[in-house]
């Protein structure tokens, strides 16, 4: 097969279309609405009130945004069994997909796929919850991975919450180097500022309302402007201990 060539006359690079998925492809969060549904307002409730002190701490700075988010899967998924949650996570799916997609988001998805481009949902929920929206959307999903043991979550996230320079170092993992594709990529809060500034076709709040998208401050020798990000990226890519994501955007 003849090799293609872009207009420069080098090998023209393959797409890897990358979807952030909380808030750039969905309404809202779906995470903890998902956990509503799962265990019932009632039940949903107390075990909320248990996360009470552990929130304040977090508003206070006291709690980073990864330790209050471990502590939110201690609480509701320890011990439960995995064939469960995924008939949960495939109820929820069916039942909140009207309400909770982005129908341009949808359309975006669809285009990238036509292109040929190699599509992926990378988000910082659980892979288990987003694995059926994924499935309806003939793409790739990588996302927050659950500990089982013996077919039981034990409440304890595998690896890094998948967020901030760890997107980056996930799809590293799963695809190589990304500088032997053309990234484009959509994201909407600070979580996804790692992921924009490796991509050439950086898309920020793009399926948003006008009045909502503000301005991407994020930059890099592929798409001039983040340098936070980078040093973020760098540190986390070279240091021992997993990256400290303390902030108070995004997820």
């Amino acid at each position: 097969m003849k090799e293609l060539i872009d207009n420069a006359g080098a090998p023209q690079r393959p797409v890897l279309a990358v979807f952030d998925f909380d808030g750039t492809l969905t309404r809202h969060d779906s995470f903890v609405p998902f956990l509503k549904f799962a265990f019932g307002k009632r039940e949903f409730n107390r075990r909320l009130l248990r996360l009470a002190l552990p929130s304040l701490r977090f508003v206070a700075r006291r709690m980073s945004r990864d330790e209050l988010k471990a502590q939110l899967i201690r609480t509701f998924l320890s011990g439960v069994k995995l064939e469960w949650l995924k008939q949960q996570a495939t109820s929820y799916c069916a039942q909140a997909w009207p309400r909770l997609m982005r129908p341009s988001g949808l359309l975006a998805i669809e285009a990238e796929l036509k292109s040929g481009a190699v599509v992926t949902l990378c988000s910082a929920s659980p892979a288990l919850v987003l694995q059926p929206f994924a499935e309806r959307l003939g793409i790739n999903l990588i996302g927050t991975e659950l500990e089982v043991v013996d077919g039981v979550l034990t409440g304890h996230i595998t690896g890094d919450n998948c967020r901030c320079a760890n997107k980056v170092i996930r799809l590293e993992a799963v695809y190589g180097s990304l500088l032997q594709y053309r990234i484009r990529a959509w994201g909407d809060t600070r979580g996804d500022h790692e992921l924009l500034a490796a991509a050439e076709d950086a898309h920020w709040r793009h399926f948003h309302p006008l009045w909502r998208r503000g301005r991407l401050r994020v930059s890099n020798g592929r798409n001039p402007g983040v340098r936070d990000a980078q040093a973020d990226l760098h540190e986390a890519r070279t240091s021992e201990r997993p990256m400290n994501t303390d902030d108070q955007q995004g997820a």
